[in-house]
């Protein structure tokens, strides 16, 4: 089959899959439809409806849209029937009924942004990061009834540095993702495709770590564990859903208190874990086996700032202990 007979349905909403549509589109490969998810309500009255930034970059260059409540529903599939796809990609969409990721001829595959087996799930890129990996990665596969267990048609590797949160490891995902789906549709074009299973991936003794969808409980700091882990703790939810913590006064008033940065201080502390220590410049939270030390935070109802400008309006903050 040639590229321009190559008839493509494209599903995503977030950002994360605009790169990889866009990367598409602008390699002129046939766009016969896009699926995603309906317009959302925002605002305080929700009144307002938010388009999908997937939604945003299709109408933009005239691509036909489709949004349905309900992927069985009987006049989305004959809609989508009638688009006539040979491929279907799927990159950071929702769970396919069989009846959708069967349709085409030449199948659909997804976009996952991990070395899969590991990091099946919601949340891959956060918990690569908070598991403290120093490698993650993109894998392009066939969908299965199974969630993210489908034949491995690619993978693309990514070191993750020390210093990395998961804006900066999703945003460099999210520039490979787009490379991998293109490949992976050339290589579906030649007929040169050899899909393996996952089991072939998987080391003798290796654990399969999980990545589950977070939220606001997962967030919460726990302050009873080592320097490190808290780190990256913190870096994976950087900047959203962001990690938090509660602040405690001397009369046990309670703040909730989110951190986006922080460093480790290579320090023995013998202070109870959750212990602040504060000068006009720093603050620093006692850990199991030392501090870390907290650069950027936001108070509830405040707006983020650096740890120097909290300290201005927040002079007495040894005074309280997070919890």
């Amino acid at each position: 089959m040639k590229k321009e007979d190559l008839r493509i349905v494209f599903m995503g909403t977030p950002d994360f899959a605009v790169d990889s549509l866009r990367a598409l589109v602008e390699n002129q490969y046939h766009i016969v439809g896009v699926i995603t998810m309906p317009d959302k309500p925002m605002g305080r009255h929700r009144s307002t409806l938010q388009q999908s930034s997937v939604k945003q970059y299709a109408l933009s260059v005239g691509l036909p849209v489709l949004q349905p409540e309900r992927l069985k529903d009987e006049q989305f599939l004959e809609e989508l029937q009638a688009l006539k796809a040979d491929l279907q990609i799927v990159v950071a969409f929702r769970m396919l009924p069989e009846v959708v990721w069967k349709m085409p001829s030449l199948g659909t595959f997804n976009l996952h942004a991990a070395l899969l087996p590991q990091y099946r799930g919601a949340a891959p890129i956060n918990w690569a990061i908070i598991n403290g990996d120093t490698e993650t990665g993109v894998t392009t596969f066939f969908l299965t009834p199974e969630i993210d267990t489908g034949r491995i048609i690619l993978q693309k590797h990514l070191p993750i540095a020390d210093t990395d949160d998961m804006e900066t490891v999703h945003d460099a995902l999210m520039r490979i993702g787009s490379g991998a789906v293109l490949e992976t549709v050339d290589l579906l074009l030649e007929g040169k495709v050899n899909a393996i299973p996952q089991e072939q991936f998987m080391r003798e003794g290796e654990e399969l770590r999980p990545a589950p969808k977070i939220f606001k409980e997962t967030c919460r700091i726990d302050w009873h564990q080592p320097t490190k882990k808290i780190y990256d703790f913190i870096r994976g939810l950087s900047p959203y859903p962001a990690a938090w913590t509660e602040l405690v006064d001397k009369e046990g008033v309670h703040q909730e208190l989110k951190i986006f940065q922080s460093e480790k201080i290579l320090e023995a502390s013998e202070l109870p874990a959750g212990t602040i220590r504060a000068d006009k410049n720093h603050i620093d939270m006692a850990t199991e086996d030392g501090f870390l030390r907290i650069l950027s935070l936001q108070l509830a109802g405040k707006k983020r700032m650096s740890a120097k400008d909290f300290l201005n309006g927040n002079k007495q903050i040894e005074e309280y202990h997070a919890e």
